[in-house]
C-alpha cells in the first residue's frame, strides 16, 4: 500500500526524496533553533558528549532494515472457507459448465478463486472446478443437491467433494503463495509492497539520510537520559527536501504527562509555523527551525481543502502533513493518534514498544475507519535505539 490513496499500505501519495539536512537558524527567544550538525551528528561525523563536550568516536555501522509496518488485512494468515468442488470427468464439457456454474454461483465476494484447477488426486480426470461455497452446513451432497437443473446440465462432472479455499483475495505476495497452496488464485501484486517487505524499498543515498535522521534522534534521547528524562527521542523532516524541522525528546513528568518525544516534536513543528502550545525552553536540545512562509501568507494561518477538496495555497502546511518522524521507539496509542491529527506522512520507529500502537498493539496507522493514513517502517537503527530504552 504504498503508493497512493485508497490502497492499505498507509495510504500516502508522493515520491520518497531523502536528502541532506540544511543548517538551520534561530527563531524563538524560549525554543533555540536545531543545532548545526557538530552538535547532533550524523554519519560520518563526531559525537560531542552532551555531558564533558570532549569528541566521541562513532561507532561501527550496524546493519539495520527498514521494514514496513502493514495493515492487519496486510499481516494476517490466509483465511480459509469450505467449498464444494467437482471433477471434470469430459473435458470437452468444460466451457459449457464454467459458463453454467457461474451463472448459477457468482462468487461476487471471492473474485480472486479461479474456477477450474488441474486435478490433485489420483483419479483419471485432468480437471477440477469449483462450484460453490458450502456455508455452515458443509456435508456430503450430491451434484443434484447442489446444482438446480435445468440451469445446470451436470453431464460430465463427478461427485462433489469439501476443500478449502482461501476466504479473501491475497494482499502480499506472502499471502499469495499461502494462498494458492489451497486453490488457484489471482493475484494483483503491489511491487512496492514487495520490495518493502524484502528490504529493498529504499536506495542506499535514502538510507544514508534515514541513519542520519535516526542518529539525531538518538542524540536527543541520549541529552533526555542526561537529564534524567526517559531515554526517547524523535526528529521531523521535511522529505522533499531533507530539511529537520524540530528535534525533540521525552519531556514527561507528573507535572507533564502528554509531553512524550511525539507530543514535543509535533508541537515544535507547530512553533515553527507560528503556533504551538508548550514552553519547552528548559529543555535546550528540543529546537525547531522556523517554516519560511510564501509572501502574503500570514504565519499561524493554517492551510484547509476548498470546495473541490484542493489544498488552499495561502497559508503553511497544517502541522505535519507530508513530514516524516524518525523516532527512537514505537509511540503509544496517545502518540498514534495524535500522528493521525497531525497529517503526518511516514514514521520510521527503531525499538518496538510493549504498549506500541504501531505494529506492536495496534496498527492505528493503517485503520481504515480513520480520516487520514500513514505509512510506518520499523527497525531504522534498532539495536541502538534498544539500547537507549531497554525496558521498552
Amino acid at each position: 500500500m504504498l503508493p497512493g490513496p485508497g490502497t492499505d499500505f498507509c495510504a500516502l501519495p508522493g515520491p520518497l526524496q531523502l536528502t541532506d539536512e540544511c543548517l538551520l537558524r534561530s527563531l524563538s527567544p524560549t525554543v533555540r533553533a536545531v543545532p548545526r550538525m557538530e552538535a547532533a551528528p550524523g554519519l560520518g561525523e563526531q559525537r560531542v558528549d552532551g555531558n564533558t563536550g570532549s569528541p566521541e568516536p562513532d561507532p561501527e555501522p550496524v546493519p539495520w532494515q527498514a521494514l514496513p509496518v502493514l495493515s492487519e488485512q496486510q499481516s494476517r494468515d490466509v483465511e480459509l472457507v469450505l467449498a464444494y468442488a467437482a471433477p471434470i470427468l469430459d473435458k470437452r464439457q468444460t466451457s459449457r459448465l464454467l459458463k453454467e456454474v457461474s451463472a448459477v454461483y457468482p462468487l461476487p465476494a471471492q473474485p480472486h478463486l479461479k474456477r477450474v484447477r488441474p486435478s490433485r488426486g489420483a483419479g483419471p480426470h485432468a480437471l477440477e472446478m469449483l462450484l460453490c461455497l458450502a456455508g455452515p452446513a458443509a456435508g456430503a451432497r450430491s451434484l443434484a443437491e447442489l446444482l438446480p437443473q435445468p440451469a445446470v446440465d451436470p453431464h460430465g462432472l463427478g461427485q462433489p467433494f469439501l476443500v478449502p479455499v482461501p476466504a479473501r483475495p491475497p494482499l502480499t505476495r506472502g499471502q499469495f503463495e499461502e494462498a494458492r497452496a489451497y486453490w488457484p488464485t489471482s493475484f494483483h501484486e503491489d511491487r512496492r509492497v514487495t520490495r518493502a517487505l524484502a528490504g529493498r524499498l529504499f536506495s542506499v543515498q535514502e538510507r544514508t539520510a534515514m541513519q542520519a535522521h535516526m542518529e539525531r534522534a538518538v542524540w536527543a534521547a541520549r541529552q533526555a537520559a542526561a537529564r534524567g528524562l526517559r531515554a526517547v527521542g524523535a526528529v521531523v523532516v521535511d522529505p522533499s527536501s531533507g530539511r529537520v524541522l524540530a528535534t525533540g525528546h521525552d519531556c514527561s513528568s507528573r507535572a507533564r504527562p502528554l509531553l512524550h518525544a511525539t507530543m514535543v516534536c509535533i508541537d515544535l513543528v507547530a512553533q515553527g509555523q507560528g503556533r504551538g502550545a508548550y514552553d519547552l525552553g528548559p529543555f535546550p536540545a528540543c529546537s525547531f527551525a522556523p517554516i519560511g512562509a510564501p509572501q502574503g501568507v500570514r504565519v499561524g494561518s493554517v492551510r484547509k481543502l476548498d470546495e473541490d477538496g484542493d489544498a488552499c495555497t495561502d497559508s503553511l502546511p497544517y502541522v505535519c502533513t507530508g513530514y516524516d518522524l524518525y523516532i527512537t521507539r514505537e509511540p503509544c496509542a496517545m502518540c498514534a493518534m495524535a500522528l493521525v491529527h497531525s497529517r503526518v506522512q511516514r514514521v520510521f520507529y527503531g525499538a518496538p514498544s510493549s504498549d506500541g500502537a504501531l505494529g506492536t498493539r495496534f496498527r492505528i496507522h493503517a485503520r481504515p475507519d480513520l480520516n487520514h493514513r500513514f505509512q510506518v517502517f520499523r527497525g531504522v537503527l534498532e539495536a541502538q535505539c534498544r539500547q537507549l530504552d531497554p525496558g521498552s
